[in-house]
């Protein structure tokens, strides 16, 4: 797969904008965690054979992420994050609090753009011009950008902090995704705080004890354990 281009970067700052920022987020799918955005703004005059690895970071290896990661820092003009926890995912629902982390992503920008390139989605409560591009992790280097530094900030997130904070649901491999270890985990041991309770099978997991725990059967059987 070929590198992300400047092509609507450069259509749009062509039109008389000055500040472009690129946005892109991950952690839609998983059954734990936060949705992560990023907002990138880089700078036209990118060099160097590093450049060719600003691609969509779901095309790229772990280590690839990484040793990107920095380089953008290093090179950004700006870059800001912004996440949703779980527990707003379950509360506005996934599309709302991606939103939510892109609208914080653009707020802790230190330089505020004029124009955001943003992958698929539209911000209608940030009041600034925007476009949106399907598959635009793929084809704007703005919003490739991002979504390297989205995908690392949350890897970091779910394999460091959560992993410790959270032992025994295989974080640090599976970074909340749906696989069959995490999810035979989740019935091990049942959800954690950061599990998304309107994710099946965190939801079926929650209405199956739910059902258990009002069943007659249940209650009479704790009625004579208090009893005895």
């Amino acid at each position: 797969m070929s590198a992300a281009t400047w092509k609507y970067e450069a259509d749009i700052l062509s039109r008389g904008y000055s500040v472009l920022a690129g946005i892109d987020e991950v952690g839609r799918g998983p059954l734990a965690g936060p949705v992560v955005a990023a907002a990138v703004i880089l700078p036209g005059d990118l060099a160097g054979d590093w450049i060719a690895l600003i691609r969509d970071s779901k095309q790229l290896t772990p280590l690839q992420r990484e040793t990107v990661y920095p380089m953008l820092q290093g090179a950004a003009i700006a870059i800001g994050v912004g996440a949703a926890s779980s527990g707003e995912i379950d509360n506005i629902g996934i599309v709302g609090a991606t939103r939510q982390a892109m609208a914080r992503a653009v707020e802790s920008l230190e330089l505020r753009p004029d124009h955001l390139l943003i992958d698929a989605l539209e911000l209608p409560a940030v009041p600034i011009a925007q476009t949106s591009i399907i598959r635009g992790d793929s084809l704007s280097r703005s919003i490739a950008a991002a979504s390297i530094i989205a995908k690392v900030t949350r890897d970091r997130l779910m394999a460091g902090v959560f992993e410790a904070r959270y032992p025994g649901y295989g974080f640090a491999g599976n970074k909340g995704y749906w696989t069959d270890d995490h999810v035979a985990a989740i019935e091990r041991l049942g959800p954690c705080p950061v599990h998304r309770r309107s994710f099946a099978p965190v939801r079926d997991w929650v209405h199956r004890v739910a059902a258990t725990l009002r069943s007659p059967r249940v209650g009479k059987d704790s009625a004579l354990g208090a009893a005895g």
